[in-house]
């Protein structure tokens, strides 16, 4: 019988800050940006777990929704209004990271056998930012994907506020907890994509009488995929409308 994924979503709130003892204030400063303001900041986590099965003939079900998020509440209990760095035996010595709490997510409910074949989690911060981790590629990677916004004028009038969803895959730094460096990933968008596209008309941006979504998500990729300073540019998502989004992966 063919396996089937199922994938559950769960909130709790923590807070973290990024920093190395070991460095001083300006290079702390250079590495992690605002992440390592004092005392501490906080987030509402979101948490995707997927888990992967076949499908229980008597049950029609991969797992027990209701075990699953017994189980979810339960793991998640121990992290839910903490301070990961001050609180949290598993970030001795290592920075809490979106991309290090979904490894440790990981090993807490990989040993948890009730909830089946564990295959991705996927941490979000908020709605701009998540980590994702998965069997596939092993607890020493992980994939970083940032959401960007711009609207942009199309066929002579004001169009729609596209969402550009921009996936960074690659292995998790030792030093730094990071996949890549967010802060760098900011400003190459900011200057390749929104700064050339907010509030221009797409035709003239791209030097072309029309401009289709597929057009646009390929130009996007192109100007990223050669200039980012660490990890592996693996997927380009550009969200038009509701129903309607285009992606790009190379």
């Amino acid at each position: 019988m063919a396996s089937v994924v199922l994938t559950k979503r769960i909130e709790f709130a923590a807070a973290h800050r990024y920093i190395k003892a070991e460095w001083d204030e300006a290079k702390n400063r250079a590495v992690f940006g605002p992440c390592y303001n004092p005392p501490a900041h906080g987030h509402n986590y979101m948490v995707e777990v997927t888990v992967l099965g076949e499908v229980d003939p008597k049950t029609g079900m991969v797992v027990n929704l209701f075990d699953l998020k017994r189980i979810l509440l339960n793991v998640l209990e121990e992290f839910d209004h903490r301070n990961l760095n001050l609180d949290m035996p598993y970030f001795e010595g290592r920075i809490p990271t979106s991309e290090n709490l979904a490894r440790v997510l990981w090993t807490k409910l990989d040993r948890q056998k009730d909830i089946g074949t564990l295959h991705a989690i996927r941490l979000y911060e908020d709605e701009d930012l998540y980590a994702e981790v998965t069997a596939a590629s092993g607890l020493d990677v992980a994939s970083v994907t940032r959401r960007y916004s711009f609207t942009a004028v199309q066929d002579g009038s004001q169009g729609p506020e596209w969402d550009c969803f921009v996936t960074v895959h690659g292995t998790i730094d030792p030093v730094t907890g990071m996949v890549t460096d967010i802060g760098a990933l900011n400003r190459l968008v900011q200057e390749k994509v929104v700064q050339v596209f907010d509030r221009h008309d797409l035709r003239q941006a791209l030097g072309t009488q029309t401009v289709t979504g597929e057009q646009l998500v390929e130009h996007i990729w192109k100007q990223l995929v050669s200039s980012l300073l660490s990890g592996r540019l693996t997927n380009v998502r550009l969200v038009q409308s509701r129903n309607l989004s285009f992606e790009y992966a190379g």
